[in-house]
């Protein structure tokens, strides 16, 4: 039996394909609005831009770059064998791009009063990466 079996018989998880170029950008100063115009399809790059937009109460703007990140990750995880359930592990860097994209776009559903949208949101994160909803609140 191998050691990465899965017991419980659901779908192993997702490890996204590494892309450093967006993450070396924003590590090294580089603005997440000139690394999503560089990289449109990082979500990491567009949870950073819902990041900013939150901290300067841009609520609505927010959401906007969460929403975008978010679907660029699904794109991503459809791409890479996720068939809509499963662990997407916080543990593997390039997860979190899309992982960040998810709770800020809860935060965001929840700041604008949009309940339903937030639960869903917090329980899908928890599903994918009970680390993630704990490392991100």
């Amino acid at each position: 039996m191998s050691i990465h079996e899965n017991l419980l018989g659901g779908p192993p998880p997702t490890h996204l394909p590494d892309d450093p170029g967006p993450r070396e950008l924003l590590a090294s100063g580089t603005s997440p609005a000139d690394v999503a115009a560089r990289y449109p399809t990082s979500s990491l790059a567009w949870a950073r831009l819902a990041d900013e937009a939150f901290e300067r109460d841009s609520v609505v703007e927010s959401y906007a770059y969460a929403r975008t990140g978010y679907h660029r990750g699904l794109d991503a995880l459809r791409r890479n064998g996720w068939k809509g359930h499963g662990p997407v592990p916080w543990e593997h860097e390039p997860n979190r791009g899309f992982l960040r994209a998810l709770h800020a776009l809860a935060r965001a559903a929840q700041a604008i009063g949009e309940q339903e949208e937030y639960e869903r949101c917090s329980q899908f994160l928890k599903d994918s990466s009970p680390t993630a909803a704990q490392v991100l609140g």
